[in-house]
C-alpha cells in the first residue's frame, strides 16, 4: 500500500511537470533546472541574478534592506589636534570603498572631542575633525562633496565618563553613519555563514 501511495505521488508531481503523448513518450514541459542554485526552479525563476546567499521569495527574486551602517572610525587623534595620520587612511578608505559600491549613498561624520578645556574650543575641535575626514574621502579617495556631511558634538557625547586618561583618548574619536536610497541583500543566516567568503 505504501509503494502504491509513493508511486501515485510520483505520478502527480511529474504529471505538473510533463506530458505523456499517445505514442506513450514523456515530453517535458517545464524546466525543472535550478541554474542559479537559489532552490527555485528555472519555470518559476523571475530574478536570475539575485546575489548568493540572499534571502529570497518563491519566485527567486532577493529580499532587500534599506542601507544604514554606523560605525566608530578607528582613528586616534591627539590632544587639542584633528590631524589624520597616514597609517589611518585606510579606515577612511572602507568608508569610500563602500559608498563607491552604493552610488546613492550619503555618510555623516561625526566628531567628538573629550573633556578637556573649554566648551566652545572643543565644539571647534570637534567640527575640524570630521571635516578632516569628509577632506580626505573627496581628496583622496574622490567621493563627491555633496555626499557628505561634517558635524562636530564637541564633548556631549562621550562613550567613556571615567575621566581616566585612556577615557580621554576614546572620547577623542569619529563616527561614521552611512545611508542610502540602495539597498542590500538582505542574507540568510545559516550554521556555515560565517565560513563563506574564506579561501
Amino acid at each position: 500500500m505504501k509503494t502504491f501511495i509513493t508511486l501515485l505521488a510520483i505520478t502527480l508531481l511529474s504529471a505538473c511537470s510533463s506530458i505523456v503523448t499517445m505514442d506513450g513518450n514523456t515530453t517535458q514541459i517545464h524546466d525543472l533546472n535550478d541554474m542559479d542554485q537559489d532552490g527555485v526552479i528555472v519555470a518559476r525563476e523571475r530574478c536570475n541574478d539575485t546575489v548568493m546567499g540572499a534571502t529570497i521569495d518563491n519566485y527567486g527574486c532577493g529580499k532587500v534592506k534599506p542601507i544604514h551602517q554606523r560605525s566608530e572610525l578607528k582613528i586616534l587623534f591627539a590632544n587639542d589636534s584633528y590631524y589624520i595620520a597616514p597609517l589611518h587612511y585606510d579606515q577612511v578608505e572602507v568608508i569610500a570603498s563602500f559608498m563607491n559600491e552604493f552610488k546613492n549613498t550619503k555618510v555623516t561624520i561625526e566628531g567628538h572631542c573629550s573633556k578637556t578645556g573649554s566648551y566652545q574650543h572643543n565644539l571647534s575641535l570637534s567640527q575640524n575633525r570630521a571635516d578632516a575626514v569628509t577632506s580626505l574621502l573627496t581628496e583622496r579617495f574622490s567621493i563627491a562633496p555633496d555626499r557628505l556631511i561634517a558635524i562636530g558634538y564637541s564633548y556631549d557625547r562621550p562613550v567613556d565618563e571615567s575621566g581616566t586618561h585612556r577615557a580621554q583618548t576614546r572620547n577623542r574619536r569619529v563616527i561614521a553613519e552611512v545611508t542610502g536610497e540602495d539597498t542590500m541583500a538582505d542574507m540568510k543566516w545559516h550554521i556555515y555563514t560565517v565560513d563563506e567568503g574564506k579561501e
